[in-house]
Formats: C-alpha cells, sequence, structure tokens
C-alpha cells in the first residue's frame, strides 16, 4: 500500500520541491497538509484534491491516526524544525525535513535521539545530492576519470540585492541567511564527494544594508584525504562563475549554471512531464585538459525524485536512508564554527 504523506507547510520549499515528487511516487501519498494561509490552503487544494488541509500541526498529530499517516515532512522555517519534527516522531511517523535539519548541532543530536528512542526514521532532505551536474561529476570521480582531486570549487550565485521573506533576513547564526541556506547544500556535497573535513575556513559576510544574516560566504574545507573544497555561496554576485570547477591530477570538470529542476517547478512543470530535468542547449561539461585532450561531456539529468524513492524504501522496509542524519549534523557543526570563528 501506499505510503500516507503528511506535509507541513506549502511555502515554496513544500509547494514545489516536496509534493510534485511525493505525488509523483507510486509508494507514496500526499495525504494532509498543513498551513494556516488561506490562500495557500486553496492552492493547495486544487493542486492535490485528495489531500485534507489541516490547519496547524497540533490538529494534525490529533488526525495521524484517522488520517492513516505514516510519514511527516517538514518544510517550514529552520528555526520550528526540531520542535516540529520532534512532535512528528513522538506521534509515531518517520520523518523528513528540509535542510538544515535543524538551527544547531545540539538540536540535531536531541532529535536524532528521540529518533532512536521511538524506532522512527529521520531522514535530511539534501535533494543536491541528485542534481545532474552533481552527479555528472561524482560519476567522473569514481570512475577515476580526474585522476585524484585536488580542488573542488562550488558556487551557488544569485543576483537578488533585497530580501522580502522576513525570516530569511534576520540575525545571523539563527538557522538564516545563505551559509545556512546554500551552504548546507555546498558543504554536503562537498564532504559527500571528498570525505571528512580536518579544517575549515571561512568569510561570512553581509552586503545588503539593514539585514542582520549574511549573504555573501566563502568558505574553504581542508579535507582529510589531502583535497581543498573552495565554495562560494551569494545573493549579491551580478556575475556567476562556474557551478563547478575541479582540478584533479590527470584533468579537470568544469560546467555552468544550475540544474534545471527548481525553475521548472516554479514554472509548473512536473515529474514525468515532457522535457522535465532537461537542459538546454550547450549545457555539456567540459572535461580534460586545456585545448589538449578536452572533451564536452552531456550532463546527466538531475533526479530529485530518487530522495523519495529512497524514503519510501526506508519506511516500508527498513533500509538504510537515502541521506544519513549524522551527515546533516556534521555540515551544521561546521556552519557553527564558522559563525564562531566569523564573529
Amino acid at each position: 500500500m501506499s505510503i500516507r504523506t503528511a506535509l507541513v507547510g506549502f511555502g515554496l520549499g513544500g509547494r514545489i520541491f516536496h509534493a510534485p515528487f511525493i505525488a509523483a511516487d507510486p509508494d507514496l501519498t500526499v495525504a494532509a497538509i498543513v498551513t494556516g494561509n488561506p490562500e495557500r490552503a486553496a492552492q493547495a487544494q486544487a493542486e492535490h484534491p485528495g489531500a485534507e488541509i489541516v490547519p496547524d500541526l497540533e490538529t494534525l498529530i490529533a488526525r495521524t491516526g484517522d488520517l492513516g499517516l505514516e510519514l511527516g515532512v517538514v518544510s517550514t522555517p529552520p528555526t520550528g524544525h526540531a520542535e516540529q519534527a520532534t512532535a512528528l516522531l513522538e506521534a509515531g511517523l518517520h520523518v523528513v525535513v528540509d535542510k538544515p535539519l535543524t538551527v544547531t548541532a545540539r538540536e540535531g543530536h536531541d532529535l536524532l535521539a528521540v529518533a532512536q528512542r521511538v524506532g522512527r526514521s529521520l531522514i535530511p532532505f539534501q535533494n543536491r545530492r541528485w542534481d545532474g551536474d552533481y552527479l555528472t561529476l561524482r560519476a567522473l570521480v569514481e570512475a577515476g576519470e580526474l585522476g585524484e582531486v585536488r580542488r573542488l570549487e562550488s558556487r551557488f550565485e544569485r543576483w537578488k540585492p533585497t530580501e522580502t521573506k522576513a525570516w530569511k533576513a534576520g540575525q545571523a547564526t539563527t538557522g538564516v541567511g545563505v551559509l545556512y541556506d546554500l551552504g548546507a547544500h555546498l558543504i554536503d556535497q562537498a564532504i559527500h564527494l571528498l570525505g571528512p573535513v580536518r579544517d575549515v575556513y571561512a568569510e561570512v559576510l553581509t552586503q545588503r544594508p539593514d539585514q542582520g544574516a549574511d549573504d555573501d560566504t566563502f568558505v574553504a574545507l581542508q579535507h582529510e584525504a589531502g583535497a581543498v573544497s573552495h565554495l562560494w555561496m551569494s545573493a549579491v554576485t551580478p556575475q556567476p562563475g562556474p557551478r563547478f570547477r575541479v582540478l584533479g591530477s590527470q584533468a579537470g570538470f568544469t560546467s555552468y549554471g544550475l540544474d534545471p529542476i527548481e525553475e521548472q517547478l516554479a514554472g509548473g512543470l512536473r515529474p514525468g512531464q515532457e522535457g522535465f530535468g532537461r537542459r538546454g542547449q550547450d549545457a555539456d561539461a567540459l572535461v580534460g585538459l586545456h585545448d589538449e585532450d578536452e572533451r564536452r561531456v552531456p550532463l546527466q539529468l538531475g533526479d530529485y525524485g530518487a530522495f523519495y524513492r529512497g524514503v519510501a524504501q526506508t519506511v516500508s522496509t527498513g533500509a538504510p536512508p537515502p541521506v544519513d542524519p549524522r551527515d546533516s549534523i556534521g555540515v551544521i557543526e561546521l556552519i557553527e564554527r564558522m559563525h564562531a570563528d566569523f564573529a
């Protein structure tokens, strides 16, 4: 039987990154959506007519039995993640939590302890592990095409000189800012590709006036195996650099542009529809030696649905989760360290 799933939050994250993939997976069903916003409630009902629209988490918790829920997905501002995920776990549900998993590593460890105590899975949503460019890079690295990776350069750079969402423009170290937001993806990808970190350096900057949260941050990671990751995350970059530039002992890898899935979802395209996940022309990566043995490599299609296929297997068979919560807690520990070091 399909796993009946409750989605807590129907803002951009819930509506775009979660609901479409839950709805598209034959092993999952969008059974309930929690939102207290009347406009979002109407939109949720229109897009998911079979779902029960619930005004708040307390009401959902009281109805987990009659709704037959097995899985809860938390897609709300980060400061509420720990409390909301704890309530869902205590209600007997397996839980997916959007990144960052929690605001502090202490909250993350406590949340994992709750999951272990109640015998339910806690699964962080690190969907960027399934970006097409990252999948392509990881496959090339694992095949030895680049030789020994010496340096990873990775960027999420945008031009958004003003921030309209109040919860994203709060004070630093409260789960907001680009280091917690985009950085949670970039750091996770770097560690997933190159292994644990020995040392870290960061420049945590705020360029937009009258905003406490960082919006232009650089991170350098020294990995235990010897490689270095240089990561840029910015909301105030008028001209972005390469998405990836990776230097190995035998060859390099360079790609430009973000995976198109986010933009396509925001535009109304859904998983399974024609063109979903496909990039435009001239979107290949360059691999090899500059001006000597360089070739174009087609980028794989992004596959965020793979995350939820893994979630369904975890819930139904007890398989390991698609993302280990300890990985996400480790990222939060590094972010806290960067904020402390740069304060």
